[in-house]
């Protein structure tokens, strides 16, 4: 009880830094991150303080807070399921060929970034860091997109995948590279978004400082708060938060029970069994599949529409806020620093990629609202959909260009691919057991093909 209790304190302490303190507001930090740097940050300095000054209060101090925050770990590994498991959930499913023509370049740019993540991390490993670093894994090749495709959901879902080809230390790495990823995003993109305000990129002229005081602390006015959810079951019955809490339960099984079916077949073929790949391959990305096949079930069969959105985004988001503030706070700082220098590299590649695509590549590939699309695939790629959104609406407040409809409809495609969805949960996988140089020619090809998907039929245009 006191460990739930220490971590919604933290959470709201969090928001109350964002709501008080104008530099976090113009930072744009979710108020989750704020309170896991700032858990992290108590934490760290107690264990500090009472390793130089070593006394009884310190002592109980510390042992107090170890007692509390041990909890915490096991957190973000369920919370993850929960939050892939809403993914599609109460969403109405448009077919793949209308979002292919309403989004279909959004959808190659975002691939593109994200497969070349791979690309520039593991590039980077085989090229230089596995030489000079040769007591890290191969693995840390993959540190890079776990953390800023993946975002903190996803490397605090991998942790158990790294306990299982020995290499526990990658969670904190991943998460480091998250949280790095999540504040270069919003820091950059800010200075990416006053460049092409200058510049004349942007479909409207946006000045970050016109943001309204009450939008910029995440208090919305009273005469604009939108509605939660809407119920679709009489509480005499159930509530209807609890059926809806029941039904994500019910997308997790249909995940394990993915998983269990896995292992059978890895089991029964030897040279599957041999690499121990889905032994190791997550349980978070099959839980999103799991809420596919409810929502598809509920469109065929439901008449009573049972499943709602608002209900839905609420324990999603309820979820990823309790699971970054606990994965935050939980990071070991000691494992971090042993490889600060390589994961500094990574990140800095990574927001190099991210700014190339952004000035060079996404005039030539987006049809309209260039800037505006490639800053809300940025934000994602190196965050949340959320940062993307952020800094979407900064630049387009009123979201008068297409950019937003794009956005919304490739996340559609692109989130059971990447951000957590099959091919995130299969590289670290990949890479402990066939090893890194093979991943890095599936994304080098998975960049070629998507290049080509867009500039190929251009060409033959043109000829």
């Amino acid at each position: 009880m006191l460990s739930f209790i220490a971590l919604c304190v933290i959470l709201a302490v969090g928001h109350l830094f964002r709501m008080k303190i104008r530099f976090l507001r113009q930072l744009y930090l979710p108020s989750c991150v704020i309170g896991g740097l700032l858990a992290l940050a108590l934490i760290q300095g107690i264990k500090g303080c009472y390793a130089l000054w070593p006394n009884e209060w310190l002592a109980h101090v510390n042992n107090s807070f170890t007692l509390w925050s041990q909890p915490w770990a096991k957190l973000p590994g369920f919370l993850i399921n929960i939050v892939f498991a809403c993914l599609f959930l109460g969403i109405r499913l448009p077919g793949v060929s209308q979002l292919w023509r309403r989004a279909k370049f959004q959808v190659a740019y975002g691939q593109i970034v994200a497969w070349g993540q791979y690309a520039v991390g593991i590039g980077l490993w085989l090229i230089l860091l596995q030489w000079f670093y040769p007591d890290l894994p191969d693995m840390f090749a993959g540190i890079l997109p776990v953390g800023f495709e993946g975002g903190h959901g996803t490397a605090a879902g991998l942790g158990p995948v790294f306990e299982q080809y020995d290499w526990a230390d990658g969670k904190d790495f991943a998460l480091a590279s998250a949280t790095f990823g999540i504040l270069g995003a919003i820091t950059v993109g800010m200075i990416l978004i006053n460049w092409a305000a200058r510049s004349g990129y942007t479909v409207r002229k946006t000045n970050p400082d016109d943001i309204e005081e009450d939008d910029s602390i995440s208090v919305i006015p009273v005469d604009r708060r939108p509605i939660a959810g809407r119920l679709t079951v009489n509480s005499d019955a159930i509530e209807s938060f609890s059926l809806h809490i029941a039904i994500v339960g019910l997308a997790c099984l249909i995940g394990y029970l993915i998983k269990q079916s896995l292992l059978v077949v890895e089991s029964s073929i030897p040279c599957l069994s041999e690499m121990g790949l889905f032994k190791g391959f997550p349980l978070f990305p099959l839980c999103m599949l799991g809420g596919l096949v409810i929502q598809i079930y509920e469109e065929r069969f439901d008449r009573h529409n049972l499943i709602d959105v608002g209900l839905t985004r609420r324990i999603q988001n309820s979820a990823l806020d309790f699971l970054v503030v606990a994965a935050i706070a939980t990071i070991n700082l000691n494992v971090v620093m042993k490889g600060i220098v390589p994961l500094l590299i990574l990140v800095v590649a990574g927001v190099l990629w991210n700014v190339g695509c952004l000035t060079l590549l996404a005039r030539r590939i987006l049809p309209d609202a260039w800037f505006e699309r490639a800053i809300a695939e940025m934000g994602q790629s190196m965050g949340v959909t959320a940062t993307g959104l952020l800094l979407l609406r900064v630049v387009d407040p009123d979201y008068e260009s297409p950019a937003a409809d794009a956005f919304a409809c490739k996340q559609l495609i692109h989130e059971p691919i990447m951000g957590g969805g099959l091919w995130t949960g299969a590289a670290i996988p990949l890479i402990a057991t066939i090893g890194a140089l093979p991943v890095f020619a599936i994304s080098v090809g998975a960049v070629s093909i998507w290049l080509a998907i867009v500039f190929l039929p251009r060409l033959l245009r043109r000829t």
